[in-house]
């Protein structure tokens, strides 16, 4: 049987939550062509990623941090899932999508009916994950110099 995993609202500027974002930051110029810059992408977090405007998440089993992720809220209705990470050593057991549900789950709680979400090509398995779990193609919304996909999702 697999291990449960604990979700928990943290201020994105903590220690926590800012381990977990460097981790996915250094994922990120990993596997990216030509790398990633993540510039002021801490202090953006710690900015938006909590109440009013947004949430993070960490996602620990048995007291340790393996994943995180955030939400915006866009507008009323719609929201925007932000720097999902799982990590490489807690892969392969469903915590990318317990963790998407989560999300989900407190857009929902929050009044949001969709939600958009942008990702890079190298990021395949998490393109599947999105995919399999009702995201669809749509257009760019955003800017982001490192998408390649754009997906939305209604939550009602």
């Amino acid at each position: 049987m697999d291990p449960v995993p604990t979700f928990l609202i943290a201020e994105a500027g903590s220690a926590e939550a800012r381990w977990a974002l460097q981790q996915y930051f250094d994922e990120l110029a990993g596997r990216f062509d030509g790398g990633f810059v993540i510039g002021d992408a801490l202090d953006e977090a710690a900015a938006l990623y909590n109440e009013p405007t947004g949430r993070f998440l960490l996602a620990s089993l048995e007291g340790e941090i393996v994943g995180c992720g955030a939400v915006v809220f866009l507008d009323a209705d719609t929201a925007e899932i932000k720097r999902m990470w799982v990590s490489p050593t807690s892969r392969g057991i469903g915590l990318g999508s317990r963790l998407l549900d989560r999300l989900e789950h407190e857009l929902q709680l929050a009044g949001r009916r969709s939600v958009v979400l942008d990702t890079n090509e190298a990021l395949t398995e998490a393109i599947a994950m999105y995919e399999a779990a009702g995201y669809r193609p749509t257009d760019r919304y955003n800017d982001n110099p490192y998408a390649h996909h754009w997906f939305t999702k209604s939550l009602t």
